[in-house]
C-alpha cells in the first residue's frame, strides 16, 4: 500500500479549508514519453518546489514530477505555523554538534524564515506575525526563561516574550496552561496558497513541473553516459541530477532515506466562522503550540475560522471519523467549543527523524535527498529546496552541514519502524494523559 493513494481521491485536494479558499493553478500536463533534464525533482511540495524555483533561476533546465498536484502533500495541509528553530532546541543542538555549527544552524533556521516570506511576498501570500508556545506545567516554563536568555546572549535572538499565566490567559482565554512564550518572529498563513505561489513562481522561472506523474522507480546512473533516469506510469526523464523531495511520501523510492524517515500522519478541523465567539479563543492574531508529545496546534484565519491540528496515527488508513478524533483535545482546551460546527476535517502525513531533526543524504554523486522536517516544514522544506539547488550548482557548504548531523536509522529499519513508533506513541499519549 501506498500513502501516496491511500486516503486521498488521485489528483484531488484534501477535503481543507485551504482548498476553499484559493484558486487552484490550471493543471500542469503529465509526463508522457521520454524527456531528458539536467536536473529531475521528485515531489511538488515546498522542498521539491524551491529547489525547482531556484535550479531553474539560476539557468539549470528542470522538470520536476508530482504525483497528484502540486501542494498535494503536507505542504498544502499542514497548520500554517512559520516556526523559529527546529524541533530540538539549541543547547540539544550544541550538545550534538558543538557551538560553531550550532551557531550555523541558527543563522539557516532564520535564513529560511526570510527566504519563506519572501516567497510569500512574491506569491501575495499574507504572513502573520507571532506564535505562541504554551506550556503545561512551570518546570517547561523556567526551561522557556533560561532558552529565551540563551537566543538573546548567544545568537543574538530577541523576540522570544515570557508570559506568565495571566498573560498568556489573556492571549488565549484558557485554563489549560500555566503559561508560555509569544516568538514575535514566527508566524502563520495559509500553506497551500503558499504551495501554489511557489509553483507559479518556479513556472515563470522555467522550470517544467508535470502533474498526476507517480514516479516508481529511479535507476541511478545505469545508462551508459552515466545518466540517471526517473520512471513514471506513462513516461521517463533522463537527467544529470536527482533531487528527491517527498518527504512522507517518499515510500519506497529509498531504502536507505526510508530507514531514517517515519511517516506520521496528523489531522485538522476548521470550524465555522466564530464571530463573536472568536475572542474565547485568541485575542491577538497568532498562532499556538503546545508542549504535548502529541501536539495540539491552533490559530484564528481571515475569516475568523478556528483552524485545529490535533492527533496523530502511524497508519497507512487516516481514521474514519477525523472530526471526532480531533473534537476531543479541542474541547480539552477550549470546554466552551464543544457545540461548535466543523466545516472541513482533514489529514495528512509529515515525517519525523529518530533525532527530530532534518535528514539530508547524498544517495549517490548526483542524487541529493532532504526530508524528515518534524514539524517544522514551512520554514526548513523551503530552505532545504533551495540547499539542494545550490549544492547541484557546487555551492553545497549549507546542504553539507545539515547532511553532516547524525541521522540513525529507526530500530528495525524500513521494516520494523512502524510497530515500534506505534509502541512509542502509545507511551507518550499516555503520559500526555497523565499531565507528565
Amino acid at each position: 500500500m501506498n500513502l501516496l493513494f491511500s486516503n486521498d481521491r488521485r489528483g484531488e485536494y484534501p477535503p481543507s479549508v485551504y482548498a476553499d479558499q484559493v484558486t487552484p493553478l490550471p493543471p500542469f500536463a503529465s509526463l508522457w514519453g521520454e524527456a531528458r533534464a539536467d536536473i529531475c525533482v521528485v515531489g511538488g511540495g515546498y522542498t521539491g518546489l524551491s529547489a525547482a524555483l531556484h535550479l531553474a533561476e539560476a539557468g539549470f533546465d528542470v522538470i520536476l514530477l508530482e504525483a497528484h498536484r502540486v501542494g498535494f502533500g503536507a505542504s498544502g495541509r499542514n497548520g500554517g505555523q512559520l516556526g523559529s528553530g527546529y524541533n530540538r532546541d539549541m543547547e540539544e543542538l550544541q550538545r550534538m554538534a558543538g557551538r560553531d555549527v550550532a551557531q550555523t544552524l541558527w543563522k539557516m533556521a532564520e535564513d529560511a524564515k526570510l527566504l519563506v516570506r519572501d516567497l510569500a511576498r512574491k506569491s501575495g501570500v499574507t504572513v502573520h506575525d507571532g506564535v505562541a508556545h504554551a506550556f503545561r506545567n512551570s518546570a517547561e516554563l523556567d526551561e522557556a526563561r533560561r532558552h529565551a536568555a540563551l537566543l538573546a546572549k548567544d545568537y543574538r535572538y530577541d523576540r522570544i516574550e515570557i508570559l506568565e499565566k495571566p498573560e498568556l490567559h489573556a492571549l488565549l482565554p484558557s485554563e489549560t496552561y500555566c503559561g508560555g512564550e509569544l516568538d514575535h518572529g514566527a508566524g502563520h498563513l495559509n500553506p497551500l496558497a503558499l504551495a501554489l505561489g511557489m509553483a507559479r513562481l518556479a513556472h515563470e522561472a522555467g522550470a517544467t513541473i508535470h502533474e498526476m506523474s507517480h514516479v516508481h522507480h529511479i535507476d541511478l546512473s545505469k545508462t551508459a553516459t552515466g545518466k540517471s533516469i526517473i520512471q513514471t506510469d506513462t513516461g521517463r526523464v533522463i537527467c544529470d541530477h536527482v533531487i528527491l523531495a517527498g518527504n512522507g511520501y517518499l515510500g519506497g523510492l529509498s531504502r536507505k532515506v526510508a530507514a531514517r524517515v517515519m511517516p506520521l500522519n496528523n489531522f485538522i478541523v476548521a470550524t465555522e466562522p466564530l464571530g463573536d465567539r472568536a475572542s474565547k479563543v485568541l485575542t491577538r492574531n497568532i498562532a499556538v503550540h503546545d508542549t504535548k508529545f502529541v501536539v495540539n496546534y491552533w490559530r484564528l484565519d481571515d475569516e475568523g475560522r478556528l483552524i485545529f491540528g490535533g492527533g496523530e496515527n502511524v497508519s497507512y488508513r487516516f481514521p474514519r471519523d477525523i472530526a471526532a478524533k480531533v473534537r476531543k483535545p479541542l474541547t480539552q482546551i477550549y470546554p466552551g467549543l464543544e457545540d461548535v460546527a466543523f466545516t472541513h476535517a482533514w489529514g495528512g502525513t509529515l515525517a519525523i527523524t529518530m533525532n527530530r531533526m532534518p535528514c539530508f543524504i547524498r544517495l549517490g554523486p548526483n542524487t541529493l535527498s532532504a526530508s524528515g522536517f518534524s514539524g517544522h516544514g514551512v520554514a526548513l522544506a523551503a530552505l532545504a529546496g533551495k540547499q539542494m539547488a545550490e549544492a547541484v550548482a557546487g555551492q553545497a557548504g549549507g546542504f553539507d552541514v545539515m547532511a553532516a548531523l547524525p541521522s540513525r536509522p529507526f530500530p528495525g529499519g524500513a521494516m520494523l519502524r512502524w510497530p515500534l513508533l506505534v509502541a512509542g506513541m502509545t507511551w507518550y499519549a499516555m503520559r500526555d494523559r497523565l499531565g507528565v
